[in-house]
């Protein structure tokens, strides 16, 4: 079968014939004449004219040639949906469309720039249209630097950097400090307030809140707290005589059910179910 189009192909005249005779008619010829003589030379070779105006292989509203082939032959293999877009985007300036197009169009350019003769740039097409098949099959996930030596080194590279900094970073001393005085106030059952407590440091209370996770675990203040608070109240659960309420008070919760509830969070177990495992623990050690 004769497929005939304008002279001069960049995209969809090099793209198609590449599709037409991958999925289509491999024994396909291509003729490519001046545009003014298509129509009367597709007649006169009974040949099917494509990609210029008022025919039936032609663009359709955004879409491209190439997309009218692969509906028209229900062509569905999934590297050349992926290529179809790239096409397109390059074929009607809208890179947009994906990232590939520019370079795509780019190359094209170049490629009929340097070869005058159509059916010699036609051959040269072919060998790019396969590059890209086999990139869109194979590769189309795959960045340039992965599995490279490059990308080995430069993340070692940038993993001791982060190390490094993160090693030489100076603790402010008010961290100290701050340890100090929320294990005082934990044993001594107070209250804390962050506002006095940087006015104790003197820090600006946003400046503490925001830089406290950086020192304290990850946490901020209000979960840091109730940490000590839960590692608290289990030692007293293992190795005291205090009940439950007792020792809520004495970690600083307000009342048992919310202290049964941030136990639980912390432990997965209600002070309760912790209490008896440690008991049952400790029975178990002394009969040994």
């Amino acid at each position: 079968m004769k497929w005939i189009t304008r002279e001069r192909p960049k995209i969809d005249r090099i793209a198609c014939p590449w599709l037409i005779k991958k999925f289509v008619d491999v024994d396909a010829e291509f003729l490519y004449v001046p545009f003014n003589e298509v129509i009367d030379k597709a007649k006169e070779l009974n040949a099917i004219p494509f990609d210029i105006p008022d025919v039936e292989f032609t663009h359709y509203n955004e879409e491209c040639t190439f997309d009218y082939i692969i509906k028209k032959y229900q062509i569905t293999d999934p590297a050349v949906l992926i290529m179809s877009k790239i096409v397109r985007g390059a074929d009607t300036d809208r890179h947009d469309l994906a990232k590939e197009s520019a370079g795509l169009w780019a190359i094209s350019a170049g490629l009929a720039h340097n070869i005058t003769n159509d059916f010699e740039l036609l051959k040269n097409g072919m060998m790019l249209y396969d590059a890209l098949y086999s990139w869109a099959t194979h590769l189309y996930k795959q960045n340039h630097l992965q599995n490279s030596p490059f990308e080995s080194l430069l993340h070692e590279v940038y993993t001791k950097f982060l190390k490094d900094k993160k090693s030489s970073k100076k603790t402010p001393a008010w961290v100290k400090d701050l340890k100090e005085i929320i294990q005082d106030q934990i044993d001594a059952q107070f209250t804390f307030d962050l506002k006095k407590i940087s006015s104790d440091l003197e820090l600006n209370p946003s400046y503490l809140s925001r830089e406290f996770s950086k020192y304290f675990e990850d946490l901020n203040f209000g979960d840091y707290v109730r940490k000590l608070r839960i590692e608290k109240a289990i030692n007293l659960i293992q190795n005291s005589t205090y009940t439950l309420t007792e020792i809520a008070y004495m970690t600083g919760f307000s009342d048992q059910s919310h202290f049964t509830r941030i136990f639980k969070l912390h432990t997965g177990k209600n002070p309760s179910s912790y209490k008896k495992s440690a008991l049952k623990s400790n029975t178990d050690t002394k009969g040994k």
